[in-house]
């Protein structure tokens, strides 16, 4: 029998938030007497309030995660990273079992792996969270659901309410959410006032107020957005602001406007409407979740996706080619099914 199992998290907000029906499975797992979550400090609060909460092995920006891994004592290593460098520190931790994606040259590295399949000698897209499942698999973790799970307390929700009253939010006064920010990098960056486009239109059509948010560094890009709005768009730049507040904000929406980025997946979590503007990443990588999330993008550019962070052509045609309108269509396409469905 295992006795303890260490799990390296993945390193991206969304792919985090995909994990989270692994981590889940694994806690409830009875032949793994201890589950430690090794997570990078900055998405600890993505867990917070749930059951993985109790497990997480934070890790600090400098310090040396081979020789927090190796104090854990763990008889296996789930690596639902899929870095090298993830492989590497568990086998410098001399942990016996390795299993992971078979990814970034770190074969060799695994006990265990998933191959993924390859098409004329490159990887063939296929959803992260079908991956995830098919690593947890290695080590005998039944997934029997994908859907995100995230976690948030009554006292969080009426937090955050309070927080947009102090901005100006009536009482009971619907709300959509912008995330114009990608922390990936410039190439998923949708023009600031085509969310505001976007922002009024359903405000003027649905009566929804706009309200503008992000992560660290991204003041610029939601002040940006308030700035470019006619409608009464509320700005979150100078509020407090983190991944465990993102919860109840994205919860209490009627709709999420967001780049591909990880508050998509808060939006699945909650099962919220949202319209994903996508550009440079292929669309099958995030193939899941699909319930209540459109995904809007330019079909026919030879470039793309090109799985850049920054344009390499210099034209980023990908995104300034789409226009707010499609994608406030798909958001109002969204929110009529959602009125039929009585959701």
């Amino acid at each position: 029998m295992t006795r303890t199992l260490l799990i390296r998290a993945p390193n991206w907000v969304g792919d985090l938030v995909m994990a989270t029906p692994v981590l889940e499975a694994a806690l409830l797992d009875p032949r793994f007497n201890r589950v430690v979550i090794a997570v990078r400090a900055h998405l600890a609060p993505v867990l917070q309030g749930g059951p993985a909460e109790p497990h997480v092995l934070a890790l600090a920006p400098g310090e040396s995660e081979s020789a927090r891994l190796a104090a854990v004592g763990a008889d296996a290593a789930l690596l639902l990273s899929n870095s090298f460098g993830a492989a590497w520190r568990a086998f410098r931790a001399r942990i016996p079992l390795r299993a992971g994606a078979s990814l970034s040259g770190r074969g060799l590295l695994l006990t265990h792996r998933v191959v993924p399949p390859k098409r004329r000698g490159r990887r063939a897209p296929i959803p992260t969270a079908h991956l995830l499942r098919d690593v947890a698999g290695l080590v005998g973790i039944e997934i029997k659901s994908l859907h995100p799970r995230l976690h948030f307390s009554a006292e969080d929700a009426r937090a955050s309410r309070a927080l947009l009253a102090e901005r100006g939010l009536a009482p009971g006064e619907r709300y959509c959410v912008a995330c114009p920010g990608a922390a990936f990098g410039a190439a998923k960056l949708w023009p600031p006032e085509r969310f505001a486009a976007v922002l009024d239109a359903l405000h003027a059509e649905r009566g929804l107020r706009g309200v503008a948010t992000g992560g660290p560094g991204e003041e610029p890009l939601i002040e940006a957005v308030a700035g470019a709005a006619q409608s009464p768009v509320i700005s979150l730049a100078g509020a407090p602001r983190d991944l465990h507040r993102l919860k109840p904000l994205v919860a209490g929406a009627e709709a999420l406007i967001v780049g591909d980025s990880g508050p998509r997946w808060y939006a699945a979590a909650f099962d919220v409407p949202c319209v994903t503007v996508m550009g440079p990443n292929h669309p099958l990588l995030t193939a899941s979740s699909l319930e209540w999330c459109t995904i809007v993008r330019i079909e026919d550019l030879e470039c793309s996706p090109c799985m850049e962070r920054v344009c390499p052509l210099g034209h980023h045609r990908c995104m300034l080619d789409l226009p707010a309108e499609r994608v406030a269509a798909a958001a109002r396409a969204l929110l009529d099914r959602r009125a039929a469905a009585g959701a």
